[in-house]
C-alpha cells in the first residue's frame, strides 16, 4: 500500500487573479485539484507546508491526502509556480487520483555506491541522464524511488532501466527500448604534464644544447 502525505488546507470560493492575490495577502497559498472528472476543488495551503514538501526529494511522485474540514482527496502536486524575484510559491496544482486509473507519475532515482565504484575511483564522472522516471502507475503503488547501484562500475559503464531496483509491476512511457539513466564517463581533461617533461621532450637527443653561433665581427 501507498504511503500518503497530510496537508490540511482550506477551502476557497472564488477563483481568479484577484480571488488569488486576496488568498496571499492573507498569507496563505491559492491551489486547486482537478482530474478524475469531477470539477476542480479551490483550497489554500499554509506556505511553510509547501516548502516543506518542495525541498523533500522526489516530491513530484510523493502523494497527497488534502483535508477540507471533513472531506480528504487524494492527489499529486503537478505543478508549482514560483514569484520570479523572491522565488515564493504563489500556486500549486494538484491532480486528484482516481481509484484503478493509472496516473503518469516522474519517480526519481536513488544512486547507491558511488563510492565504492573502480570506474569513479579512477577518474570516470557519473553521468546522469534521467534524474527521474516517467512511468504509468496505479495510484495505491507509486514507489518513493528507484534505485541504481553504481558499485560494481567502470568508466563507459551504464545503469539502464532494466537494472533498477524497485521498479517490479511498473510500466514506463518509454517501451521501445532499454533506456540509459546513466553512464560513468571518461574524464573530460587529463591532468597537465609537468613543465619539466615538456622541456626535456623539447631539448635534442644527448641532452645537449645546440653551440652558440660566434659573435660578428666588427669592420
Amino acid at each position: 500500500m501507498a504511503n500518503f502525505v497530510t496537508i490540511e488546507a482550506e477551502a476557497r470560493e472564488r477563483a481568479g487573479k484577484g480571488a488569488a492575490r486576496a488568498t496571499r495577502r492573507q498569507g496563505r497559498v491559492p491551489a486547486v485539484i482537478y482530474g478524475a472528472r469531477q470539477a476542480p476543488t479551490l483550497i489554500s495551503l499554509d506556505p511553510k507546508v509547501v516548502w516543506r514538501e518542495l525541498h523533500t526529494g522526489g516530491w513530484r511522485s510523493r502523494l497527497f491526502e488534502l483535508k477540507v474540514g471533513a472531506d480528504s482527496t487524494r492527489a499529486l502536486i503537478r505543478d508549482v509556480q514560483l514569484n520570479p524575484v523572491t522565488d515564493q510559491p504563489e500556486h500549486v496544482d494538484f491532480q486528484r487520483l482516481a481509484p484503478g486509473e493509472k496516473m503518469r507519475v516522474a519517480v526519481s532515482v536513488m544512486f547507491h555506491n558511488e563510492a565504492t565504484s573502480p570506474g569513479i575511483k579512477r577518474g570516470g564522472v557519473l553521468n546522469v541522464v534521467r534524474h527521474s522516471v516517467e512511468c504509468l502507475v496505479d495510484p495505491d503503488h507509486v514507489p518513493p524511488h528507484f534505485d541504481a547501484d553504481l558499485g560494481g562500475l567502470e568508466i563507459n559503464d551504464t545503469v539502464r532501466w532494466s537494472d533498477l531496483k524497485g521498479t517490479e509491476g511498473i510500466r514506463p512511457t518509454i517501451i521501445d527500448r532499454d533506456f540509459v539513466i546513466a553512464t560513468v564517463a571518461t574524464p573530460s581533461k587529463l591532468p597537465d604534464a609537468p613543465a619539466e617533461a615538456g622541456a626535456a621532450a623539447a631539448a635534442p637527443a644527448g641532452g645537449t644544447k645546440a653551440p652558440a653561433k660566434p659573435a660578428a665581427k666588427k669592420k
